[in-house]
């Protein structure tokens, strides 16, 4: 097994916990626990996970509301270990955005083969995402050979400056960058403090986003700053 892949197990029962974590390990992988939903996200904010093993009854943040919050920004197989064996719940969790529902009590030879399941399906998803060379992020789709960005599948116009502004915020979702930052890198000259021209082609931008989807905000003013992606 690749050493390489990480693994987020959150449960907040101990036993449980290190059952999971010490199966895994045992298999080749990188495992951490978290023992909260509250832990989880703090987790999942500061690192990457290749797949994450989720309780749903958990103390901070419960499962379901975990799912949702991961599913704004992250793509990772999610696999629910639960006591929650009500088809409802079931049905639930996988709207949410979970892949896989395995009851408690489980079978750890199961848990493992529904692991490496999910990771083979995510290894091939990412392959295809990287061979049609796009990136992702909520509901905004860009084709980077064709130069076409999507909403909710309905193409954008937009013009070069804001294609090339919403491709870097995309490719860097967590940093936050300063108008030097965007205009150096997009106009590709020095910034000379004309904070105008960024503005303008920001607030262009987000018109654009918002004419499709003006429920989900994308591009968040950090103030004294600059601009990032809203988490």
């Amino acid at each position: 097994m690749d050493d390489n892949i990480e693994v987020l197990i959150v449960e907040d029962d101990i036993d449980i916990n290190e059952l999971l974590c010490n199966i895994l390990i045992k298999e080749g992988y990188r495992v951490r626990g978290a023992y909260s939903g509250s832990e989880a996200k703090m987790c999942l904010e500061q690192f990457d996970y290749d797949i994450v093993l989720l309780d749903l009854m958990l103390p901070g943040i419960c499962g379901e509301n975990l799912i949702a919050e991961i599913r704004k920004v992250k793509v990772m197989p999610i696999i629910v270990i639960s006591a929650k064996t009500a088809q409802g719940d079931k049905i639930n969790v996988l709207k949410l955005g979970a892949d896989d529902f395995v009851s408690k009590p489980f079978d750890i030879y199961e848990v493992v083969a529904r692991v490496e399941a999910q990771l083979r399906r995510y290894k091939e998803f990412s392959n295809s995402k990287e061979e049609s060379n796009r990136l992702i992020y909520k509901n905004i789709t860009l084709d980077l050979d064709a130069r076409e960005a999507f909403v909710k599948d309905k193409q954008l116009s937009l013009t070069f400056r804001e294609f090339e502004i919403l491709e870097l915020l995309m490719k860097n979702p967590k940093k936050v960058f300063t108008r030097a930052n965007i205009f150096q890198t997009v106009w590709n000259d020095e910034f000379l403090g004309d904070d105008n021209t960024i503005n303008v082609h920001m607030s262009n931008l987000r018109s654009k986003l918002s004419e499709v989807d003006s429920e989900t905000k994308y591009i968040q003013t950090v103030w004294g700053i600059g601009f990032k992606f809203q988490e």
